[in-house]
């Protein structure tokens, strides 16, 4: 890059001047033919088919030129944006914005009422200097009038004759304008800042972005897209081709994530910087400037489409133990698995003899762990995600285990004793409280391979006695499907339903009861068939 526009992004004119995961789709540049001999870069959208960007072409006006590089002074020029991404009809942008002094690198708010825009600490007519002599840059901010002029152009209040200040970048609801800087505080030559715009029409206090996207170098040219992706052009960075290249970076509440290097063709071993997005679905079509070899002038406008569009993944680490509820001890080989809001199974994971577990999932989603093993109750827990790619999830799951069930006699006949399987009033589907009981008759199935079981279902007095017998049949095979589903073979375990022949409490009908004693009939229960497998007495 010339001397002069050297001078440019090192921000003093002088006038004497898986983290997260990434990934970088191909591009397709093209230089345009609107670029001149002169310097043409930093673009910005503007309506619908416009672009708005700096150059020092000469364009016929009497322009005042800088000791710099003998060219005129920047100005900012308009064209029109064709389907193919040319640039046409090119004109100055605003009489009212460009002055004999430089305007450059421009960015708008969301409702395009605003801009913001870098110019020469200029204002009155006066050029202001610090006391080595030196024309520091500052943002000035202008409204659009109603007949279309941009009017009420005022410098932003951070803005200092001892520092520079500039390259704006609005973000996508104009609550934050990004910005470069030589500030007290900054790491490098020039760092990324951030400031709040407040409702009010008031700024925030500017926060440096930090080390981890500023260097001891120049970042500058910032721009912030519709996914708070940052993308930036710094010379310090060790995956840097030279010059100034272009990176990208995930923006979040209190941090960022990696940095991406968008390798060639976007950067080159010149300076390649003020990088922007064209809004919209596709997220892959643009503008980069660059003073690589081959281009018409000191810096070029390019025109690029990307496919697939960049992408930045980001991710948080979901860690766990499972634990014994009894003992509080680390369950080894429990089966943890992850599930998304839409109860779609994500992962699943096998806890180690800390019984601990470690997930990597998406940021701002909604998730479920759910803990199993054999013998004990599951449990689970639910949580969502923040955008930040260093948070962390940290979980506690706690097996019940699941005690071995009494054989007992009841009326003549020997059952397995689990708490009760209730339904609710004229249903049949199986309740969670009655998966629990379920289980531990699986448990013992699974320990007496020959053991043989009928599940026998009963109904309250409520209800005709033969539509009883055809509710209770239903809930029978509900429960023993259940069973089978746990991988117990069909053939040892058979459905009937008695209806409410066999109450256990004084509710026939003829008495008034309440609601906790009708459940109570609504029961089933498992009788063995061959209590002699066993291999011990049955108690009392």
């Amino acid at each position: 890059m010339k001397k002069y526009i050297l001078l440019l992004l090192s921000f003093l004119f002088v006038s004497t001047f898986i983290f997260a995961q990434t990934t970088a789709g191909d591009y397709k540049v093209d230089n345009l033919d609107s670029n001149t001999e002169f310097s043409d870069f930093g673009t910005a959208f503007y309506g619908d088919s416009k672009i708005i960007f700096s150059s020092s072409r000469n364009e016929g006006l009497l322009k005042s030129k800088w000791d710099g590089n003998k060219q005129p002074y920047l100005d900012l020029f308009e064209g029109v944006v064709g389907s193919d991404g040319k640039i046409a009809d090119v004109k100055e942008f605003s009489n009212n914005l460009n002055t004999k002094f430089h305007e450059a690198a421009i960015s708008f708010t969301p409702d395009q009422k605003t801009v913001y825009f870098t110019r020469d600490n200029y204002f009155t007519n006066k050029l202001g200097k610090d006391d080595k002599g030196v024309t520091n840059l500052a943002i000035y901010k202008a409204s659009v009038s109603p007949d279309g002029r941009w009017t009420d152009i005022i410098p932003m209040p951070f803005n200092n004759e001892t520092y520079s200040v500039g390259h704006p970048a609005v973000n996508k609801d104009g609550s934050k304008l990004y910005f470069i800087s030589d500030m007290p505080g900054t790491l490098g030559a020039t760092d990324l800042f951030v400031v709040d715009i407040n409702e009010d029409g008031t700024y925030g206090i500017p926060k440096n972005l930090g080390t981890k996207i500023n260097t001891k170098g120049k970042e500058m040219f910032p721009f912030i897209d519709q996914e708070d992706i940052l993308y930036f052009s710094s010379d310090s960075r060790k995956e840097g081709l030279g010059g100034l290249d272009v990176y990208a970076s995930k923006m979040f509440e209190n941090t960022v994530s990696d940095i991406l290097h968008l390798g060639k063709p976007v950067n080159s071993e010149a300076d390649d910087f003020a990088y922007i997005l064209k809004n919209g679905d596709e997220k892959n079509e643009g503008y980069f400037s660059s003073n690589r070899s081959g281009g018409k002038g000191d810096d070029d406008v390019y025109h690029f489409v990307s496919s697939p569009p960049l992408k930045i993944e980001c991710n948080q680490t979901v860690t766990g133990i499972v634990v014994d509820k009894i003992t509080k001890k680390p369950i080894n080989e429990s089966v943890v698995v992850i599930f998304d809001d839409k109860d779609n199974e994500v992962e699943t994971a096998t806890t180690n003899e800390e019984g601990a577990f470690t997930f990597t999932v998406d940021c701002e989603k909604s998730f479920k762990v759910v803990a199993s093993k054999d013998k004990f109750e599951s449990d689970n827990k639910t949580f969502t995600t923040d955008d930040n790619p260093d948070g962390k999830e940290e979980l506690l799951l706690f097996l019940n285990p699941i005690p071995e069930p009494e054989v007992v006699e009841v009326r003549e006949r020997v059952v397995v004793n689990i708490g009760p399987i209730f339904f609710d009033f004229d249903k049949a589907n199986i309740r969670s409280d009655a998966a629990i009981e379920l289980d531990k008759v699986v448990n013992i199935m699974n320990k007496y391979p020959e053991l043989l079981i009928e599940g026998g279902s009963h109904t309250d007095s409520r209800g005709p006695d033969s539509y009883n017998i055809i509710l209770s049949t239903k809930r029978a095979k509900a429960t023993t499907a259940y069973i089978i589903s746990k991988g117990i073979d069909k053939s040892r375990i058979s459905a009937k339903g008695y209806g409410e022949t066999q109450l256990v409490n004084h509710c026939n009908g003829s008495t008034k009861c309440t609601e906790d004693e009708h459940q109570q009939n609504r029961r089933t229960e498992f009788v063995i068939l061959n209590p002699d497998v066993l291999g011990y007495i049955t108690k009392e």
